[in-house]
């Protein structure tokens, strides 16, 4: 993760332009946002070799996937991944569409955004987006 520290928000929208470009285990990359710790957060991520979008809550490291869409992820392409929390309801956004919804409260107060990535996966990040809604 690269985390942003100069900011702190709860309710707020995260977006971000994301390709993927190398990888044999993943091909990912992702925004973190309410990071209390970097093993407690909330995590939207686009994987090229799957070809899906998924939403985790991560606790004390374990993950566990909220919701999740299958979609056309391309390698070496650019998509804009978009996080967007209002209380306990998430929006996840792939290429300007909203691809689903979520619920959850486990994590209510304030906290870090951050860049995601995870096992081999060579990600580029660009035009990185944080909007307050509170």
């Amino acid at each position: 993760m690269a985390i942003y520290k100069p900011y702190s928000g709860k309710d707020l929208e995260l977006s971000v332009r994301v390709k993927a470009v190398a990888g044999t285990v993943d091909e990912a990359g992702g925004v973190v946002l309410r990071l209390s710790t970097p093993d407690d957060y909330y995590v939207a991520r686009a994987n090229a070799l799957e070809d899906n979008v998924r939403f985790y809550r991560v606790v004390k490291g374990q993950r566990e996937q909220l919701a999740g869409a299958d979609v056309r992820v391309s390698a070496n392409a650019w998509h804009t991944l978009a996080l967007r929390a209002e209380g306990d309801r998430f929006t996840v956004s792939f290429d300007g569409k909203p691809l689903f919804s979520a619920q959850d409260g486990t994590f209510q107060d304030a906290g870090k955004v951050a860049l995601w990535t995870k096992a081999d996966s060579v990600t580029y990040f660009d035009t990185i987006s944080i909007t307050s809604l509170e």
